[in-house]
């Protein structure tokens, strides 16, 4: 994105967010991954435009609660959606009636499940994943005697067809990491759904493409990632969310003050971490760029308005002399920012909302 856009902002702080670069973005994913089924989750940025500008290229939008179906159905009418997540309620098995794929997580959860369903199981499955950020093992999923019960109990129920496995095991990864988990996943989960007689097996991998937060420029390897899934012979479904939107997105904020404590420099931002909580949730310095300032740089700590030393951007970082008035852009703030964050912390003004088409 031109970062000339954000010169016309009317007020601080606001979020840009880059619509025709993520047009393009996306399309890129959905030809590099081929015939692999593509779903985004909404959990990375529900926000409506989001969602309007990624729908052409993908083939559906993966939910995790009633809330993000009912949004997003109300948003994108007739979109194929797939309900995942754990402790779904009673109210929101209701809701997905019509539902392209329910992604069971345990056998409770299945026999509240009415149907007519098609369901995945979801499994958690004892794969090591190394360097990954998030392993996502504990409540998410069901174990090979779980499974094996579920599997049981579907094939006594009419109106509850088994089509396949969820296994989203890890997040972080690169593109050889995510291939080798893939198959790994695959070569326990189709002979386990060929012996329970479905010969046609889904398999959704999930998501977790690594975005890397300390070099902007680097990005997941779609293209090597879709030709390595086009040897799984299964009908294969991915979700990812953050690799597609976090790129797309700036959060754009002025400075309130400049001040020298201890020997430390601090500067003290309009907003702060209730809106973009991203640096405190991954323990990384926010990447930015100041649009008004020059000069020879110097270390400092960027931080918010909020009372709490966790409400810090980025920590004993080079920035040129800056002083009230003038504007800082933190980069990559297009996924698990504003819609993480702890809005109502001190009550402060929301941002403003910006969209480049």
């Amino acid at each position: 994105m031109n970062l000339d856009a954000l010169d016309d902002l009317d007020r601080f702080p606001a979020y840009v967010y880059d619509l025709s670069g993520l047009r393009t973005h996306v399309a890129a994913i959905r030809d590099a991954v081929g015939g692999t089924e593509l779903f985004y989750a909404a959990k990375a940025n529900p926000d409506a435009e989001i969602l309007r500008a990624i729908a052409p290229h993908v083939d559906g939008i993966e939910v995790s609660s009633g809330g993000e179906l009912t949004h997003v159905r109300e948003t994108l009418p007739g979109i194929r959606l797939a309900f995942g997540g754990p402790g779904k309620t009673d109210e929101e098995l209701a809701l997905a009636t019509g539902v392209d794929r329910i992604h069971v997580e345990s056998p409770r959860e299945l026999d509240r499940l009415k149907g007519p369903a098609d369901v995945l199981l979801r499994a958690n499955l004892p794969l090591r994943t190394p360097n990954a950020a998030l392993s996502m093992s504990g409540p998410f999923g069901m174990d090979e005697d779980a499974l094996d019960a579920c599997a049981a109990r579907i094939a006594e129920h009419p109106h509850i067809t088994l089509r396949g496995v969820h296994a989203h095991l890890a997040s972080g990864l690169d593109a050889p990491a995510m291939l080798d988990l893939a198959h790994r996943i695959a070569e326990w989960a189709i002979p386990w759904l060929e012996a329970r007689g479905i010969d046609d097996p889904e398999l959704n991998i999930g998501g977790g493409m690594a975005v890397d937060y300390t070099s902007p420029g680097t990005r997941f390897d779609w293209r090597a990632y879709g030709a390595g899934l086009a040897g799984i012979p299964a009908r294969l479904r991915i979700e990812p969310g953050r690799s597609m939107t976090a790129y797309h997105g700036w959060y754009v904020t002025d400075v309130l003050d400049v001040k020298a404590t201890r020997g430390e420099t601090y500067v003290v931002l309009r907003g702060g971490t209730h809106h973009l909580r991203t640096p405190v949730t991954k323990g990384h310095d926010q990447p930015f760029e100041v649009l008004t300032a020059s000069g020879p740089e110097s270390p400092a700590t960027l931080v918010g308005q909020l009372c709490t030393p966790k409400d810090v951007f980025a920590r004993d970082v080079p920035v040129p002399p800056l002083r009230p008035g003038d504007v800082v852009a933190f980069a990559m703030a297009g996924a698990y920012a504003w819609n993480i964050s702890h809005h109502d912390f001190l009550m402060h003004p929301e941002p403003a909302f910006h969209y480049l088409r």
